[in-house]
């Protein structure tokens, strides 16, 4: 018998507890999240489509199965979320002013996401697919690029980053002048700025 997910259209949570008072399994269209707390929350088998949140702490949420489809985050906290195991299907996701150190994107298809202003320190992205993406003003930090997809990815304005041209494919990625250094720190070379 198959189960149908519950429908929850249009909806807007301002500063709930999600962690103490679970969100109702299901299926969220076109909702918005301001100010939630979602942290260490199974969100597994949930589906979001076109969401926003703002403000919300996600941190270290489970998300097995989890679909993201145009989902919007705003200044939100997503520390140490494995977004490897979400749905591939249509998995859409872009984030401004957020913090997501150590949350992982191994083989996932990111391409044309935007990252703007998000710390992204510790990202594991081996194997995913970023082309055409935007990480703008973001701190790349120990970040792990590895068979990564970067064509015509625009890193200008990052920093932080250590990319090794030789492991990933990149045709077409910007860069910024200052930032290049990045792409050459496997050879131990003394780049100075002028």
């Amino acid at each position: 018998m198959s189960h149908m997910n519950s429908l929850f259209e249009e909806l807007t949570f301002t500063g709930k507890d999600f962690k103490n008072h679970p969100l109702e399994a299901g299926d969220y269209e076109l909702c918005v999240f301001i100010e939630c707390d979602f942290s260490n929350v199974n969100l597994s088998k949930f589906q979001f489509i076109e969401c926003e949140f703002f403000q919300c702490n996600l941190s270290s949420c489970k998300v097995v199965q989890t679909g993201f489809q145009e989902v919007k985050f705003d200044d939100c906290k997503m520390i140490g979320i494995n977004f490897e195991q979400c749905k591939d299907f249509s998995f859409s996701i872009s984030t401004s002013g957020c913090q997501l150190d150590h949350s992982m994107f191994f083989k996932k298809k990111l391409a044309r996401t935007q990252f703007i202003q998000t710390r992204l320190r510790e990202v594991d992205f081996t194997e995913s697919n970023l082309h055409e993406a935007v990480f703008d003003q973001c701190d790349l930090t120990d970040a792990v690029f590895e068979h990564t997809d970067l064509r015509n990815t625009d890193f200008r304005g990052s920093h932080g980053f250590v990319i090794d041209p030789e492991s990933n494919t990149m045709k077409g990625a910007k860069f910024s002048l200052s930032s290049v250094t990045g792409l050459l720190a496997k050879y131990g070379l003394d780049i100075e700025q002028n």
